[in-house]
């Protein structure tokens, strides 16, 4: 059953890309005793994507956080490694990127999916925690 508002996280697990390479957090780490703004992207450098999701919400993300949100990160079913090179390609420093890389997180919310979407890629979704 998809997620609703008022609804717990489930636990699952994200890989960053840190200073002394790839980490692991958990949704706890992420969301808990904060408000998040999450967006969920089909992939990383996908056209739209790449050229108007992202650099909307790096537009947005100073008007996000006046809102009283602690955290504006992006989601995808990618590697960790490409999120990193995502993440600098759109010179996207506001931003927090956390890879879903085997869609642990996109399966346990029930993101629906669509047959444009690599095949395990989720759809396109926003959603303040």
């Amino acid at each position: 059953m998809p997620i609703k508002v008022g609804d717990r996280l489930p636990e699952a697990k994200f890989r960053v890309m840190t200073s002394d390479g790839p980490a692991w957090k958990t949704t706890d780490d992420i969301f808990k005793g904060k408000k998040v703004a999450l967006f969920a992207v089909p992939g990383a450098f996908t056209g739209t994507c790449h050229k108007m999701h992202v650099p909307s919400i790096m537009q947005n993300a100073d008007a996000i956080r006046a809102k009283g949100v602690n955290t504006v990160a992006v989601t995808s079913v990618n590697d960790v490694f490409v999120m990193d090179a995502w993440k600098k390609a759109c010179a996207a420093d506001k931003l927090d990127f956390l890879a879903d890389g085997n869609g642990e997180f996109a399966k346990a919310i029930d993101l629906p999916s669509t047959a444009r979407v690599m095949a395990s890629a989720r759809a396109r979704n926003a959603m303040p925690c």
